[in-house]
């Protein structure tokens, strides 16, 4: 176990991007990262949502967690845990698994 109870293995990079956020029954939802790691996420959300529910988050990394470039990935995450603040909540989740997905041009 990590110094005073830090469970963290990853080195987190504060950040703040959109985020969208699909639950496994389908429900979609707008997020603001806080700040991202290779295997872990805290982001902003106007939706309650509970701990232990399975996501998938579609966003841009930083270029600090990529190979100097920022990438969109998809990742498949699990909640670890909700942190209610009046009409926000902040959402922690560990990150199971993360795609690259390929730049599309609009």
């Amino acid at each position: 176990m990590k110094a005073s109870g830090e469970r963290r293995s990853g080195r987190r990079i504060a950040t703040r991007v959109p985020t969208r956020m699909r639950t496994a029954l389908g429900a979609e939802h707008s997020a603001q990262t806080r700040d991202v790691s290779s295997n872990g996420i805290f982001l902003y959300t106007e939706s309650r949502i509970e701990a232990g529910t399975d996501v998938e988050l579609v966003l841009i990394l930083p270029p600090e967690l990529t190979s100097g470039e920022k990438c969109w990935v998809c990742c498949q995450a699990t909640v670890v845990r909700v942190e209610e603040s009046g009409q926000e909540f902040g959402v922690a989740a560990q990150i199971r698994r993360m795609d690259l997905l390929p730049e599309v041009s609009i």
